[in-house]
Parts: C-alpha cells; sequence; structure tokens
C-alpha cells in the first residue's frame, strides 16, 4: 500500500478542484495512483451532479464572445442554483468557454431534444438516400441511419460536440466536470450566436 502524501492530496486537489477528505479517500481507494484518483474523482463527481440535475436553477450569467474582426458574436445562458456560485472563476470560465465553442463550432441547439424535428428528419432521409445508393442490405439500413443520426447530434447539439479545446471531452462533460467542482446543477439554458450577412 503506498504511502499518501499531504503533497499528493495537494497536487490531487490543484488537479481536480476536490475537497481534501475526497482527494485522500480517493488516493487511499487507488493505491497512490494520482491518474486513477483523477478518473475516480471525475466519475463520483459526474454521479453526483446527475443526482443534483432536477434542483432549480435561478441564478448564472450570460457568457458573451465577440470575435476580434466584430463579424462574429456570441451570447450563452449558464444557469446554477446560487448567486455565490454564479460568481466563483470555475463558473465564469466555463460561461466563457462555452460562448467561444459555439463561436467556434455553430451549433444549432443546446441538447439533441431541441434540435428541430424537421431538420433531423430531412436528415434521415438524405442518410437513407445515401446509405440505399451504397447498396447496403435493406435490413441493416435502419441501423446504419441511426448511427448517422447520432452523428449529426454530435455536430449540431452543443452538449454533445467535442469541446474545440480538447477532443478528449465534450461540452456535457465540461458542464458536469464545473458542476463537480461547484457542488450545484449547471445548465446551459440557451445561446444566441450572430454572424455579420447570415440570418
Amino acid at each position: 500500500m503506498a504511502e499518501i502524501t499531504a503533497k499528493m492530496v495537494a497536487e490531487l486537489r490543484a488537479r481536480t478542484g476536490a475537497g481534501m477528505m475526497d482527494c485522500k479517500k480517493a488516493l487511499d481507494e487507488t493505491n497512490g495512483d494520482l491518474d486513477k484518483a483523477v478518473e475516480h474523482l471525475r466519475s463520483k463527481g459526474a454521479a453526483k451532479a446527475e443526482k443534483r440535475a432536477g434542483r432549480s436553477t435561478s441564478e448564472g450569467v450570460i457568457g458573451s464572445y465577440i470575435h476580434h474582426n466584430g463579424k462574429l458574436a456570441v451570447l450563452v445562458e449558464v444557469a446554477c442554483e446560487t448567486d455565490f456560485v454564479a460568481r466563483t472563476d470555475d463558473f465564469q470560465q466555463l460561461a466563457k468557454s462555452l460562448a467561444e465553442h459555439i463561436a467556434a463550432a455553430a451549433p444549432i441547439a443546446v441538447d439533441k431534444d431541441q434540435v428541430p424535428a424537421e431538420k433531423v428528419e430531412s436528415e434521415r432521409r438524405i442518410f437513407s438516400e445515401q446509405v440505399r445508393a451504397e447498396g447496403k442490405p435493406d435490413h441493416m439500413i435502419d441501423k446504419i441511419v441511426d448511427g448517422k443520426v447520432a452523428a449529426f447530434y454530435r455536430d449540431v447539439a452543443l452538449l454533445h460536440q467535442v469541446w474545440v479545446r480538447d477532443p478528449k471531452k465534450t461540452i456535457g462533460d465540461l458542464v458536469k466536470e464545473t458542476a463537480a467542482k461547484t457542488g450545484e446543477n449547471i445548465q446551459v439554458k440557451r445561446f444566441v450566436r450572430y454572424q455579420l450577412g447570415e440570418v
């Protein structure tokens, strides 16, 4: 059994933002392996964040981004439970990161259930025609089209998109991590992306 030093606990705390006792416990449970302890805390934090998902979010901030050439701007409403958390650096940074990501990735909805049904149906028809044209057997077409629709959601629904700054994370992961750090339910309510010349 590896000896858990105060330095190890402090390093894990710096990497995850978790409490000292949680860090000590995670290091104990992973026999002092720092990377495994980070993973352990992230999965626990994500589980806690899931439990908080039903709690009311009436505080928050509007994050913004304006591109240097003045031709692209984003506003995003990010909500949390308390004004205290809304003022923290972690929360403010999340709102800023979301605004920057939306500017770069141009999602059309916050979550996949908000993507307009007619848009999904249109894509499904196109995918179906493509798959038939490729000569795939009839019994496989629906399954292949479902896979293409899932990929379409990852392209256009903000929470399912891969974060432009870290391809190992989705935007949903980023929101959950901040929720785990702050101990509150955090929700991306809505956003608007303005591009010069686009209606």
